[in-house]
């Protein structure tokens, strides 16, 4: 059994962000999916890749990607517009993986990297650094120690006793640390996040919480670089959790009226 604990501070700021995310949670259709419409849920999946690849500098518009999920021709880079039907497979694949599963984690970066790098669904065998523009902000642990981190980490968010909204942010900053592909990993962990979000509550497989990152983008980074600092991620946990909280919110006051 792995006594692996990953460091983290918990805050006043956390537990209220907790308190306010499950509250709106709860009144996000209130409980009913039914409110969710098939449109409801596509609309907000296109919103959620086009923001996540838009993060990896995909250029593609939310139009877009809605033409290229439609069959439709897109003027756009042959690998822009594989991005998007590979993201697409990937969060519809969602349902059929467990979040403590290495092999199901591998499938998911495969989907999501198919076509796109020669070891889609392979840990990297390479050392790695995270740069910003030419600053080295992050040295990735070697290669040979990526597979013994993953699997530490997957089996201590299988056991946590963390609320999952905790646990959830704490697995993406912990993912994005270990950095454990050659490339694509800023959309695993966005996308291994919501798969734990959504078997805590299902309503949260559709929320595009990625267009709140887009559009903190800088913050995102940041966030992870004050972690890095700090050695633990607490800050990165406070700044995940407010930007679920901010989807919310814009999900709530965007939802249709319930039926009388």
């Amino acid at each position: 059994m792995s006594r692996y604990q990953p460091p983290l501070t918990l805050t006043a700021r956390m537990l209220s962000l907790v308190a306010d995310i499950s509250e709106q949670i709860g009144q996000l259709s209130a409980g009913d999916d039914t409110r969710q419409t098939p449109q409801l849920r596509r609309g907000n999946r296109i919103r959620t890749i086009q923001a996540s690849l838009a993060i990896e500098n995909n250029t593609l518009s939310v139009e877009q990607v809605t033409a290229v999920l439609a069959g439709k021709r897109v003027l756009g880079l042959p690998r822009e517009i594989q991005e998007v039907r590979n993201a697409f497979s990937a969060y519809e694949a969602m349902p059929q993986w467990a979040p403590g599963v290495r092999a199901d984690l591998l499938r998911a970066h495969e989907l999501l990297m198919y076509g796109l790098i020669d070891d889609a669904g392979r840990f990297r065998q390479a050392g790695v650094g995270i740069y910003r523009g030419e600053q080295l902000v992050h040295m990735a642990p070697p290669a040979s120690r990526v597979t013994h981190l993953v699997d530490d980490l997957l089996k201590w968010q299988s056991a946590s006793d963390w609320h999952p909204l905790i646990v959830s942010c704490v697995f993406h900053y912990e993912f994005e640390f270990i950095h454990p592909f050659a490339d694509g990993n800023g959309r695993m962990g966005r996308l291994w996040q919501t798969l734990i979000l959504s078997q805590w509550r299902p309503v949260l497989a559709y929320l595009p919480v990625e267009a709140v990152i887009r559009e903190q983008q800088d913050a995102y980074y940041a966030a992870l670089s004050a972690a890095d600092q700090q050695a633990e991620a607490t800050p990165f946990v406070e700044f995940m959790l407010q930007a679920l909280n901010l989807a919310l919110a814009e999900a709530v006051q965007s939802e249709p009226p319930a039926a009388p």
